[in-house]
């Protein structure tokens, strides 16, 4: 079997390619992907350049990491059947190429076990899953107050914290663009904001310069969640952390209890993944799709469009 898949075969060099893909083994399925989002954060830094050594990193690439597309052949030990609809994070599936994350294709192989079967009806939307995930594992341990960045990432934060019963957050963010959107918590400039008490601050940013205004920023005791990806090294001043006696706590990828619980949160109407897809672009215009995700401050989620490219 043969794919089209999203190609990066050196720092802001994308094409899409045809590229052989692995023979399905035992417990694989084969899915034709629908949607793929674009992530602005490591995937931006793959598309860069500027990624930090990391496990598998190397040219050339299959980006992705947030795909929905639909099973069309499974093994018969397999736990999911033809027709189902899936989200994918991710495939290594296209032989010499690296799957890193591997999720921007037409086509995948991928094992069953990797799949989560997924309402049909979430259309592009269900690409939003992995980000949702994500968040859910920065705040399983403590609802933050205070959330830096009104990106997608932050946006899907603050919608958990008040599906999972907190109090409403506030948001920073210094693009005024980026401002509207809010639903339930209130939307600042950090210039604008006196407090000093917050109890847990989550930065959504990425931002490694902030540690010094977070730190504070907080209560005595409290503590500052990492859930960005950091291309630089993040330092603080030790006098201020050491007063407030500040913790520092950093959020790794999701584990599929965090998918589990996102998805119950989604099929019970608590958490809501509308607007948040602001653009969407076909598979075949990748190289634009990729510029304007990265590039674009209005651009909240890029989403690819599979569906005719074979």
């Amino acid at each position: 079997m043969h794919t089209l898949a999203v190609v990066l075969h050196a720092p802001e060099r994308l094409a899409l390619d045809r590229l052989q893909l692995d023979e399905p083994g035992e417990g694989d399925v084969v899915v034709d992907i629908a949607f793929s989002g674009i992530s602005t954060g490591t995937e931006r830094l793959l598309w860069s350049g500027r990624m930090p050594p990391f496990p598998g990193l190397g040219y050339p690439l299959v980006p992705g990491y947030e795909s929905v597309g639909r099973v069309v052949a499974a093994d018969k030990g397999a736990v999911l059947s033809e027709g189902d609809t899936v989200f994918v994070p991710g495939a290594k599936c296209f032989g010499d190429v690296r799957g890193l994350f591997g999720g921007a294709a037409a086509r995948v192989v991928v094992p069953a076990d990797r799949l989560t079967a997924i309402d049909a009806g979430l259309g592009d939307s269900g690409v939003l899953l992995a980000l949702a995930a994500t968040g859910h594992h920065a705040v399983a341990a403590a609802l933050p107050d205070l959330i830096v960045g009104h990106g997608v990432l932050g946006r899907l934060i603050a919608r958990l914290v008040l599906a999972m019963g907190g109090e409403p957050p506030t948001v920073w963010e210094k693009n005024p663009a980026r401002h509207g959107g809010a639903e339930g918590y209130a939307v600042i400039d950090p210039a604008a904001d006196p407090r000093r008490d917050y109890r847990t601050i989550l930065d959504a940013s990425g931002d490694a310069g902030l540690l010094d205004t977070l730190i504070a920023r907080l209560s005595r005791g409290g503590e500052i969640v990492l859930a960005g990806f950091y291309e630089a090294p993040l330092t603080f001043a030790f006098p201020p952390a050491f007063m407030r006696e500040a913790r520092l706590r950093i959020a790794a990828e999701w584990k599929p209890v965090d998918l589990a619980a996102v998805m119950a949160l989604v099929d019970t109407g608590q958490l809501s993944l509308d607007g948040l897809v602001t653009h969407r672009q076909s598979a075949a215009r990748c190289d634009d799709a990729y510029r304007t995700a990265f590039a674009d401050p209005g651009c909240l989620k890029m989403v690819l469009d599979w569906r005719g490219c074979s």
